[in-house]
C-alpha cells in the first residue's frame, strides 16, 4: 500500500515543528509570515517539487508536499525562516506516506491542536492550499487529500460535539482575564494587534466583559477601524501607543511584528498591569517582567489551561476518529485505484486486441458468424474479466505492485502511467 503515494520516485512527507516539542521562542524562529511563505512556495517551484502547502500558525509550522527526500522540504523551511537545520533536528518530526496522512487528517480536525476541538486550523489549511494551487502546486494528489481533510472536519463539527463550548486560545486569554481582574467591566484595556487571534479575543472581550473600555491599536489603522466598527470600539494611532500603554490595566498583544514591540523602557507604570502575548514569535519582551506589578502571560502558558469545557470534548474523541477513519479510508481506496487503473486499462486494451484477432479470424472460417452477436457477448466477458482483477486489486489485502508485475507480465502489457 505504501507506493500508493509515491509519483515520479517522490515520496508524500509532512516536515514540521508544533507546540508539542518546541516551545514559543523556537516556534518564533521557524514562523513564516505572508511574504516568506511567499518566497518558500516560489523557491519550491523553482526547485521542481511537485506539490506542497505550508502552513504556520501560533502552535505550528509545518510542510506537506512530496519530495525524494525529506531534507528537501526541511531546507525550504530553514531558508525562509531564522529556523537552522540542528535546531530543527532537535524539536522537528518528519512523517512519511501513511504516517504523513494520518497527521494531516488530525491536525486538520482539530485532534492534534493544543486546545483541542480549535478549528481555526482548518480555514489556515484551507488558504495555504488556495494559495499553492495559485502557483501551480497542487497535484491531484494533494487535491484529493485537503478536499478529503476537509470534509472531515466539516462532519466532525457537526455531528460530535468535539468543538462545543467556546475553547481557543483566544476564548482562554479571556477567561484568564475574568479570572484574574477584579471588576473587569470597568478596567481599561488595550488590545495592540488585529491578526486572526487579536479579532477573535476582541470578539470574546467584548461579548463576556461587558467593557466599554477597550481601545484597539494596529499599525495599518484601517484594519483596526474596520475591526472597531463592528464592536463599538475607541481606535487609536499607532503612534499613541506609548500613551494608551500608561493608561491600560489590561494589555493583549496579538501582533505578527518578527521582533518584541513592546519592553520595560516604554512601560511608565503607576498602576498592576495585565499582559497578555499572544504572538509567535513573542511579541513582548520579557524584561517587563523586572517591573514591579507587571504580570505577563504568554499563550503557552493559557493552553494549558483546562476546564470543564475541554474534558467533556475529550469525551468525543472516539466518534472523531470513527469519522477520520471512513474519510481517511475513502481517501486511501481511490490512492489504490488511481495507481492500478492504468495497468487494468492496458488489460482490457490487450483482451479487446486479442477479441478482435479471434472475431475476424472466425467471421472468415465460420459460414454465417453472427459477428454482432459475438462483439457483444466478448465484450460483457472482457469487462467481467477486468472487473474481477480490480477486484482483486481493491482488496486490502492485495499486494498491489506485485499483482500489477504479475498482471503485465502474463498478458505481456505495460501501463502506459503509473
Amino acid at each position: 500500500m505504501a507506493n500508493s503515494y509515491i509519483t515520479k520516485h517522490h515520496y508524500f512527507y509532512s516536515v514540521g515543528l508544533s507546540y508539542k516539542k518546541a516551545d514559543a521562542a523556537i516556534r518564533g524562529k521557524f514562523s513564516l509570515d505572508a511574504s516568506s511563505k511567499s518566497r518558500l512556495l516560489a523557491q519550491a517551484n523553482e526547485e521542481g517539487i511537485e506539490s506542497l502547502i505550508v502552513t504556520s500558525t501560533c502552535n505550528r509550522t509545518e510542510i506537506y508536499g512530496f519530495a525524494e527526500h525529506p531534507f528537501q522540504l526541511i531546507k525550504l523551511l530553514c531558508d525562509n525562516t531564522k529556523g537552522t537545520v540542528e535546531e530543527f533536528q532537535k524539536v522537528g518530526f518528519v512523517y512519511k506516506n501513511q504516517e504523513a496522512v494520518d497527521h494531516i487528517f488530525r491536525v486538520g480536525t482539530g485532534l492534534d491542536s493544543q486546545i483541542l476541538g480549535d478549528f481555526e486550523i482548518i480555514s489556515q489549511i484551507k488558504s495555504s492550499f488556495a494559495e499553492a494551487r495559485s502557483l501551480g502546486l497542487i497535484n491531484t494528489y494533494m487535491d484529493r487529500l485537503i478536499n478529503a481533510v476537509i470534509q472531515a472536519s466539516k462532519k466532525i463539527k457537526n455531528e460530535t460535539e468535539i468543538s462545543s463550548g467556546a475553547a481557543s486560545v483566544s476564548f482562554a486569554s479571556v477567561q484568564y482575564i475574568i479570572r484574574n481582574i477584579e471588576d473587569i467591566r470597568n478596567k481599561n484595556i488595550l488590545l495592540f494587534g488585529t491578526g486572526k487571534i487579536g479579532r477573535n479575543t476582541c470578539e470574546n472581550l467584548v461579548k463576556h466583559t461587558k467593557n466599554e473600555h477597550i481601545t484597539l491599536i494596529n499599525r495599518t489603522k484601517d484594519k483596526a477601524e474596520k475591526l472597531a466598527g463592528k464592536l463599538n470600539l475607541i481606535v487609536k494611532d499607532f503612534s499613541e501607543l506609548h500613551l494608551e500603554l500608561q493608561k491600560a490595566d489590561v494589555v493583549v498583544v496579538a501582533t505578527g511584528a518578527q521582533n518584541p514591540t513592546i519592553d520595560k523602557a516604554i512601560l511608565n507604570l503607576k498602576k498592576p498591569m495585565l499582559i497578555l502575548d499572544l504572538s509567535i514569535p513573542k511579541n513582548v519582551h520579557e524584561n517587563v517582567q523586572e517591573l514591579n506589578g507587571v504580570t505577563l502571560i504568554h499563550m503557552d502558558h493559557l493552553s494549558q489551561m483546562t476546564d470543564d469545557t475541554l474534558e467533556k470534548r475529550k469525551t468525543h474523541i472516539p466518534a472523531a476518529e470513527a469519522i477520520i477513519e471512513e474519510i481517511k479510508e475513502e481517501f486511501l481506496t481511490w490512492t489504490k485505484a488511481r495507481k492500478f487503473a492504468p495497468t487494468i486499462h492496458a488489460l482490457k486494451e490487450k483482451l479487446n486486441a486479442i477479441k478482435d484477432s479471434e472475431l475476424d479470424f472466425q467471421s472468415k472460417k465460420i459460414i454465417g458468424f453472427n459477428e454482432e452477436q459475438a462483439e457483444i457477448i466478448s465484450a460483457r466477458i472482457i469487462q467481467k474479466i477486468t472487473t474481477h482483477f480490480a477486484n482483486h486489486l481493491k482488496d486490502h489485502n492485495t499486494m498491489v505492485d506485485e499483482s500489477i508485475e504479475w498482471i503485465e507480465k502474463v498478458f505481456q502489457i505495460e501501463a502506459s502511467a503509473k
